[in-house]
């Protein structure tokens, strides 16, 4: 779909552009600010001007459905062991040389979004399936965003929360918008320099940092962050540190953190996948730092992905890969709320998160899903 078929229903207008005074047209969603001529698309290849105004290209159309753990997101104080319809569309709005879902974010053939959901729909799905909450991830949801914001104000008249999981690459006022729809986010903190986003997402530090302090300081969606360490780019002792210093100094110590392991792919086949020692030093770094809550990813680790007690050391969620296997939270104020703060059976400890009295019990299971919109 290389022209924008305005007749096609999966095109729509948008907002965050405006004209300039040299007969183009800039787009405002995110930091690129593509400057576009009579029918060129942006960057991100979903978002393009025609007739001389912006439209969403890929609008109710998405690569594919699938019920996940929530942990996959991954989230471990949000919702633990419960599911998550996930879906995304195509295309990105970086450049990520490593990236790990490269068949959709960079995909340039819209007629590989074969499935198709209006938000009522997608929100019914849900619904219908026992899912906790719909996750807008794969590619990055911020390039469709009016897509999203859509889908999560139906999800939010049945119920169903809204997770968004991005690299945050998203422009001031856009961002007020899109995280006032969203009740959870895991923000891809790719690196704590500009000489690695430059370099291999060919973006900039600064939008994203801006992202997580807003969201982290301005709205009550919850936030975690997640840092893919890649051998030899930015896995150094004094980055991490550095990085750990900056969430507690900016957002406080309660954010969790989740290192991840890298596996070639993509553009970076010749680089090793990460060790699970790296991974293991960079969680000791962070703790050491401060930082209160510190996971592994992609790794078996179950040390690394439990949920400790930052007061007693207790462990609080025991996990095994995605699957709950300890579970010693209580409700704080015994009450038993769908949803509360949990604290420390053993010392009481009050845990940052969205908890549930008890536990899902979804596991490792990963459901694909068809949906007639």
């Amino acid at each position: 779909m290389k022209n924008i078929d305005l007749a096609h229903p999966s095109v729509v207008p948008v907002e965050h552009w405006h004209a300039l005074d040299n007969g183009l047209i800039q787009c405002d969603l995110c930091p690129r600010e593509c400057k576009l001529h009579e029918g060129q698309r942006g960057f991100c290849f979903v978002r393009g001007r025609k007739d001389d105004r912006m439209w969403l290209t890929s609008y109710g159309r998405s690569s594919g459905f699938c019920i996940d753990p929530i942990e996959k997101k991954p989230l471990n104080h949000f919702l633990p062991g419960s599911s998550v319809l996930s879906f995304g569309t195509a295309g990105c709005n970086l450049a990520c040389k490593f990236c790990q879902n490269w068949d959709m974010s960079k995909a340039r053939d819209m007629d590989r979004l074969l499935d198709q959901a209006e938000p009522q729909a997608l929100a019914e799905a849900a619904k219908s399936h026992g899912c906790s909450s719909v996750a807008y991830t794969y590619n990055d949801p911020i390039i469709f965003y009016e897509y999203a914001i859509d889908t999560a104000k139906a999800c939010r008249e049945r119920g169903i929360k809204n997770v968004a999981v991005t690299a945050g690459y998203i422009s001031a006022e856009p961002r007020k918008e899109f995280f006032k729809w969203m009740d959870a986010a895991n923000i891809d903190l790719k690196a704590f320099s500009d000489r690695f986003y430059e370099k291999l997402t060919g973006a900039k530090l600064q939008p994203v940092l801006d992202t997580i302090e807003y969201v982290a300081n301005e709205t009550d969606c919850w936030l975690e962050l997640t840092t893919l360490l890649i051998p030899g780019e930015n896995d150094s002792p004094e980055e991490i540190e550095a990085m750990c210093q900056w969430i507690i100094e900016h957002c406080g110590d309660e954010i969790p953190l989740h290192f991840s392991a890298y596996h070639p792919d993509y553009r970076m086949m010749d680089n090793p996948p990460t060790p699970v020692s790296t991974l293991e030093i960079a969680r000791e770094i962070a703790m050491q730092a401060g930082l209160k809550y510190v996971y592994t990813g992609n790794v078996f680790n179950p040390e690394g992905q439990a949920t400790y007690c930052p007061a007693c050391g207790e462990k609080l969620i025991g996990r095994q890969y995605y699957e709950i296997t300890d579970w010693q939270l209580e409700c704080c104020d015994g009450t038993t709320d769908s949803e509360h703060k949990g604290c420390c059976k053993n010392c009481g400890c009050e845990i940052a998160g969205v908890f549930n009295e008890q536990p899902g019990r979804w596991g490792n299971r990963r459901l694909p899903i068809q949906l007639d919109s």
